[in-house]
């Protein structure tokens, strides 16, 4: 019994292997892919509150300006429509932070950070082809987004009270149009993503540097999945923070963050719940 439990400190994949064997890594892909299309299927009757935060950091961590959006998002028969329903936005002027309330306001002819903010927030999270928002070929986990990388598997790793799946991934090589390495933590019995979290599979060439003054740091993508209903899972968080220097002279750190919650049927409106979470009043 002792031998046991060390082994499964130091080698969670051997217990996984006493409950159940991982499938082949083709037979993996196979599913998740199954799974992603039906998920996207299925939330094609869901109503949802989107929340977002974009922050612009200056130098020594230093906030220049940041925007707080809550929406409604609705579907429709080929894409989804989101409500603006609140918006609060600051940027900082002589030392000092100013509120705002219309997320077109610039407070004066070339503002940078207020269309940085802005051009982020919709590239991020607007995607109208996508049922959630977020942009489908920065995860490579439908059919159509496998074919365009190659993927191993990596043991499993502890997430969510399961021993989760690991694959790693990466562009196939030449194909300049797929940017994104990193791993997919997967449900080992529903063979849903857990999280996925990516990061840009080449650095900013040196004569973009040298001659056009642009560089970008540590650009990537983490988001996290969660079983809402039978048969639903769907992207509750998800973020990114890197550094940006162009022009030689304009830098910021960008803070990206998304949250999505209250989830209901279009139809009867009835709520959504986290499974094994108490409802609320």
């Amino acid at each position: 019994m002792i031998l046991r439990l060390m082994l499964a400190s130091v080698c969670p994949l051997a217990v996984f292997s006493q409950a159940a064997s991982p499938p082949a890594l083709e037979d993996l892909l196979k599913r998740v892919a199954e799974n992603q299309e039906q998920a996207v299927s299925a939330r094609q009757s869901i109503v949802y509150t989107q929340e977002t935060l974009t922050r612009l950091m200056r130098g020594g961590s230093k906030l220049a300006r940041e925007e707080k959006r809550r929406y409604t998002v609705t579907p429709t028969a080929t894409s989804t429509e989101k409500k603006l329903d609140f918006f609060e936005g600051h940027y900082r002027k002589d030392g000092k932070l100013f509120p705002y309330t219309d997320p077109k306001f610039r407070h004066q002819g070339m503002d940078i950070d207020g269309d940085l903010v802005e051009d982020m927030t919709d590239d991020m999270v607007k995607d109208k082809e996508s049922r959630d928002g977020i942009p489908r070929n920065q995860f490579p986990l439908t059919a159509k987004e496998q074919a365009h990388y190659d993927f191993r598997l990596a043991g499993t790793q502890a997430v969510n009270g399961v021993q989760a799946l690991r694959l790693l991934f990466e562009p196939r090589k030449g194909d300049v149009e797929r940017p994104w390495t990193g791993e997919v933590l997967v449900d080992p019995v529903e063979f849903q993503p857990i999280r996925v979290v990516t990061k840009l599979s080449f650095n900013i060439p040196w004569a973009v540097k040298v001659f056009l003054g642009t560089n970008v740091r540590q650009l990537g993508f983490n988001v996290a999945y969660r079983k809402v209903a039978d048969g639903l899972w769907f992207p509750v968080s998800y973020g990114t923070e890197f550094h940006l220097r162009v022009l030689f002279g304009y830098a910021r750190t960008i803070v990206l963050s998304l949250d999505n919650r209250d989830f209901r049927r279009a139809s009867a409106e009835s709520s959504i719940q986290f499974e094994n979470q108490p409802s609320k009043p």
